[in-house]
C-alpha cells in the first residue's frame, strides 16, 4: 500500500488519473472511499488524490491524543501533496475535511489553486459552540469504548443531516453505514474528541479570512441546519468566495447528490483554471 510519511502517523493515499491535482479530504463519518463518485467523474481530466486521515485505517491509529487536531489535519494535508510533489492543488473537502480546507488556505495560501469547503461549521456559531465541545468530548468517549457497530453508526446514518441519504439513495446509504461500521473506534473517537471537540470556532478566524485571496466555492445543502449560518457568514466574509446552496439537500452533499456537486465543482475549478473567478478579472 502506498503512504505518505506525516508526523507521527503514515497517510494511507490514492491517485487516480493524470493533470491537475485535486486534493480531497474526508469528512468525520466517513473516509477516503466517500469521495468514489468525484474521483470517477474528475479523474477523466485531472490527478485525483484521497487519502485517509490519521486514526482511520488503512493510515496508522495513533494512540496518543496529542497526535490528534485542526493542526494535524493542515499537516497532513500537506505532507501528502509534498510526498507527492505536488506544488499546487485544488483541495476540496466535505465537514471535518471543509474545515481543514479552509484552515489550509488561510495557513498554505500558495498550495490552494482553489478550495471548495462542503458542510463546513458545525459547532461555530458562539452560541452553540460550548454544548458542541461538550458532545464531541462525551461521543469520542463513547467511540472509544464501544466501536461503531450498532447504536452509534445507526444514530449516525439516521441523524437529521443524514437521513436525506437514505430516502434518495438506499443503497448508497446501505454503502455508507457499511464504511461506516468498519472505522476504527479509537482512531475516531480520539480524533472526535481533540480534532472536532478542540478546533477553533470558524468565526474566530475572521481577520484571516478577510485577507485570504483563494477562490474559493462554500458548498452546503439546505436541510444541513448547523452548516448554513456559517457558509451565509463566509460568504459575507470571504473576498473571493461564491456560495452554492443545494436543494432538499443534508450533509453529505457530494453522496447525496453526486451530479449536482460534481456539476458545480467542475464549473467552478474551470472558471478558476482560465482566470475569471475573480470578480475584477479582466480581459
Amino acid at each position: 500500500m502506498p503512504y505518505a510519511p506525516a508526523e507521527g502517523a503514515r497517510l494511507w493515499y490514492e491517485e487516480t488519473g493524470t493533470g491537475h491535482p485535486i486534493l480531497f479530504i474526508h469528512e468525520f463519518g466517513a473516509d477516503h472511499r466517500e469521495w468514489e463518485d468525484q474521483v470517477r467523474s474528475f479523474s477523466r481530466e485531472y490527478r485525483c488524490v484521497t487519502y485517509a486521515a490519521r486514526g482511520y485505517p488503512p493510515s496508522d491509529v495513533p494512540t496518543d491524543p496529542r497526535l490528534y487536531g485542526q493542526d494535524y489535519a493542515v499537516k497532513d494535508a500537506v505532507a501528502v501533496l509534498r510526498h507527492l510533489g505536488i506544488p499546487r492543488a485544488h483541495i476540496v473537502g466535505l465537514s471535518m475535511g471543509g474545515f481543514a480546507a479552509l484552515l489550509f488556505g488561510i495557513r498554505h495560501p500558495g498550495m490552494a489553486v482553489s478550495l471548495v469547503p462542503a458542510g463546513a461549521g458545525s459547532g461555530s456559531p458562539r452560541q452553540e459552540q460550548a454544548e458542541f465541545r461538550a458532545a464531541c468530548q462525551a461521543r469520542g468517549d463513547k467511540l472509544i469504548a464501544q466501536g461503531w457497530p450498532g447504536e452509534l453508526a445507526e444514530e449516525t446514518g439516521n441523524g437529521p443531516t443524514r437521513i436525506q441519504l437514505r430516502k434518495k439513495d438506499p443503497r448508497g446509504w446501505a454503502a455508507y453505514m457499511e464504511r461506516l461500521a468498519e472505522h476504527s473506534g479509537q482512531g475516531t473517537g480520539l480524533t472526535m474528541k481533540h480534532y472536532q471537540g478542540e478546533r477553533d470556532s470558524i468565526f474566530d478566524w475572521e481577520a484571516e479570512l478577510r485577507r485570504m485571496q483563494v477562490p474559493t466555492l462554500l458548498a452546503v445543502g439546505d436541510e444541513d441546519g448547523p452548516c448554513i449560518e456559517t457558509n451565509i457568514w463566509l460568504k459575507s466574509v470571504l473576498p473571493n468566495a461564491g456560495l452554492w446552496m443545494c436543494p432538499r439537500t443534508g450533509h453529505a452533499i457530494n453522496l447525496e447528490e453526486p451530479a449536482a456537486f460534481n456539476r458545480e465543482v467542475a464549473a467552478f475549478l474551470s472558471t478558476v483554471e482560465r482566470g475569471r473567478w475573480s470578480l475584477d478579472a479582466t480581459g
